[in-house]
């Protein structure tokens, strides 16, 4: 029995960059010596154990043989006569298919240390077109290392756009898909991602809607860079750059949607856009079964944005509008994801990346003064039930207006 550090751990060794999860592969051992040694089992499908001390997973060296569509459509064979340069060959990237014993030395036998060198992302094996999820990885990867100079190498992205031309990336599974998505987006740049999945045709498939938008003009005056596509790129980008959480990440990929809608005589104006939109963030929100807080950000982003970019034009009782809508009162944060998606569009606009925008604090002020309106005077004159509700937005509208003349003079 042989025990190898594999993969991610690895690679991120020899990057120089922290080791977090460490994969472990085992050769020349059975099922019976790892229940022996106290290994425990995990699922049934892989040969694969967690350590009785450490709970580190540890998988018995296999080969793989496509079986079927989709990432499930695969037989597996592990055994002792399994090498450990069979077992590397079933990975998607070179850089993911090294190996190293208890002493660091290094098994490399598809030059994987060279690629990272090289800073080229490059497929083990043509087998790495029988499993549609690595389209997804691969194109994550990019987005992880897209700042240390990493590209796809050009024979990888061909095999990429092959997978996306066969109909194997519709047998992906929603949650298998998403988990790609939301972990892609957390990358440092993640419009990497979403470029990389254009490139080989995988968006066009995956994510039609956010396609659809390369190529369709906007204003110039708002939108030095023009192109709707290339904007959506920029706000996802400002939204990394400013560490925004996922559910703001989700909503700047799909705000402006819409767009994608416009019949092109109408170009490059695109009125009511944030309504037409909305049927398309709801599909996209279904097709990969997102989590409900992103969904609903994505929503009320979509419909909302230009709401925020206008804030100080607004009239009293359509910022109040705005405000119930987010309701402030109980899910603040909710309004303050807002507030940084409409932001992250504003900024996301060629040669204005550092702009100002003093609508977010004078949307967070706006949200502060309705919450501020007391209930117990309006309880004490006795108003109840739906009275009280009419009577709370009153005195809500009276303070937002009061608010906005101050903030006028």
């Amino acid at each position: 029995m042989q025990i190898f550090k594999v993969g991610g751990a690895v690679r991120d060794r020899l990057l120089g960059k922290p080791v977090t999860d460490i994969d472990w592969v085992v050769v020349g051992a059975t099922t019976e010596e790892m229940l022996a040694k106290g290994y425990r089992p995990v699922g049934a499908d892989f040969p694969v154990f967690l350590h009785p001390k450490s709970g580190e997973e540890y998988a018995l060296a296999r080969t793989e043989r496509k079986s079927g569509r989709g990432y499930g459509g695969f037989t597996f064979h592990a055994s002792p006569e399994v090498t450990l340069e069979e077992d590397l060959i079933r990975r998607d990237l070179t850089i993911n298919a090294m190996a190293e014993d208890d002493q660091q030395n290094l098994t490399d036998p598809y030059h994987g240390q060279r690629d990272l060198e090289d800073r080229i992302l490059r497929h083990v094996s043509p087998a790495f077109a029988e499993d549609p999820l690595r389209v997804l990885r691969v194109a994550r990867f990019a987005a992880r290392y897209a700042g240390l100079g990493f590209t796809v190498a050009p024979e990888t992205l061909e095999l990429m756009r092959q997978l996306s031309e066969s109909g194997e990336l519709e047998a992906l599974t929603a949650e298998r898909s998403w988990k790609e998505i939301s972990r892609a987006l957390m990358e440092d740049q993640p419009q990497v991602f979403i470029q990389v999945l254009r490139d080989c045709g995988a968006l066009k498939v995956l994510m039609p809607e956010v396609d659809a938008l390369f190529g369709v003009p906007q204003p110039e005056a708002h939108h030095p860079e023009i192109d709707t596509g290339l904007h959506t790129l920029s706000v996802l980008e400002q939204s990394a750059l400013h560490k925004q959480p996922l559910t703001v990440r989700w909503a700047c990929l799909l705000h402006d949607l819409g767009k994608g809608l416009t019949p092109e005589e109408e170009w490059p104006r695109h009125i009511a856009h944030e309504h037409t939109g909305l049927k398309l963030i709801k599909a996209v929100n279904e097709r990969f079964k997102a989590p409900k807080d992103c969904q609903e950000l994505a929503l009320l982003v979509g419909k909302y944005h230009t709401h925020g970019h206008r804030a100080l034009e607004l009239k009293a009782s359509t910022l109040l509008e705005l405000l119930q809508s987010f309701d402030v009162y109980r899910r603040p944060q909710r309004f303050e994801e807002f507030i940084a998606a409409c932001e992250m569009d504003a900024r996301g606009r060629k040669g204005l990346e550092q702009r100002s925008y003093p609508q977010a604090d004078y949307l967070r002020g706006a949200a502060r003064v309705a919450r501020e309106v007391a209930v117990q005077p309006l309880l004490e004159k006795g108003f109840k039930g739906p009275e009280l509700g009419e009577a709370l937005k009153r005195e809500r509208l009276k303070a937002l207006k009061i608010y906005k003349d101050a903030a006028s003079a």
